[in-house]
């Protein structure tokens, strides 16, 4: 197997993908059995849905995992790891528990403890300041109109919104109202179309050409299926082949080139 370093130390030690990746999987796994146990649907999302249908685990030079779920198991999500995650071990972090928190990133990070890392993207950095171990990001989906004139107008306000909290994260404004009305636009619109045959990514997700939106028929992301993922079993969704045509590209099984291999969200690590 290929070896994609991430970092050298200075006593000539290496941190590899594959380290994070191990991590990473443990983690997979302790999530998965609290969601389990409480029944909450969850589904690997882009990268690490790829990586189980076409490696049966990680993307080999894959550095990061991603869920999601639907935001109304989201909420419940969040009263079960403050009673079942266990604190020695991890932190998360959500805008419903940390001020601090960057509403333009998925929404919620889920931290190891005694662990760290730092990210490629600086406009973006973790702004909370209580862990940053590496991470699951778990992204939320709701209800959706495939409807332009109706999906367009929501849409594009949050991306109105999406650079002045980034100048306000970055300039240290508080911006409290502006999240709020960033995050109440996207709750908004999911409760209108709840009736919907659609779900897709919410509308705090703005990094998405607008005119293209991640749209998904729900029955192709639920109910989820459990399927070999590196040593264990995890979820992903139920016509991976059409979740993936919108996700990642019609062609998602064709390798990249060698030369676009690589690691490409961390800049340091701890592991």
């Amino acid at each position: 197997m290929e070896k994609y370093v991430i970092k050298t130390n200075e006593d000539g030690t290496e941190i590899t993908v594959r380290d994070v990746q191990l991590v990473l999987l443990e983690m997979l796994k302790d999530i998965d059995e609290i969601c389990r146990k409480h029944q909450i649907p969850y589904w690997l999302n882009g990268g690490s849905a790829l990586g189980a249908v076409r490696h049966q685990g990680f993307i080999p030079w894959d550095d990061d995992a991603d869920i999601a779920m639907m935001q109304s198991d989201f909420k419940r999500f969040i009263e079960v790891l403050k009673v079942e995650l266990p604190k020695e071990e991890y932190i998360f972090q959500c805008y419903y528990t940390h001020d601090a928190y960057n509403v333009l990133i998925p929404g919620m990070k889920i931290r190891k403890c005694n662990t760290y890392i730092k990210e490629v993207n600086t406009l973006l950095r973790n702004r909370c300041k209580d862990s940053d171990g590496v991470f699951i990001d778990v992204f939320v989906y709701d209800y959706c109109s495939n409807n332009r004139f109706i999906d367009l107008p929501f849409r594009l306000a949050n991306m109105v919104m999406m650079p002045m909290l980034v100048v306000c994260d970055n300039w240290g404004i508080r911006s409290k109202g502006l999240k709020k009305a960033f995050m109440q636009n996207a709750l908004l619109y999911g409760r209108m179309n709840q009736d919907s045959e659609y779900i897709g990514f919410d509308l705090t997700w703005t990094f998405k050409n607008p005119l293209k939106p991640f749209i998904f028929n729900k029955v192709d992301i639920l109910p989820v299926q459990y399927v070999p993922f590196e040593d264990t079993l995890l979820p992903i969704a139920n016509n991976p082949h059409a979740y993936l045509c919108v996700a990642i590209s019609p062609d998602y099984m064709v390798l990249p080139p060698v030369e676009k291999r690589f690691a490409k969200h961390i800049v340091d690590v701890e592991v």
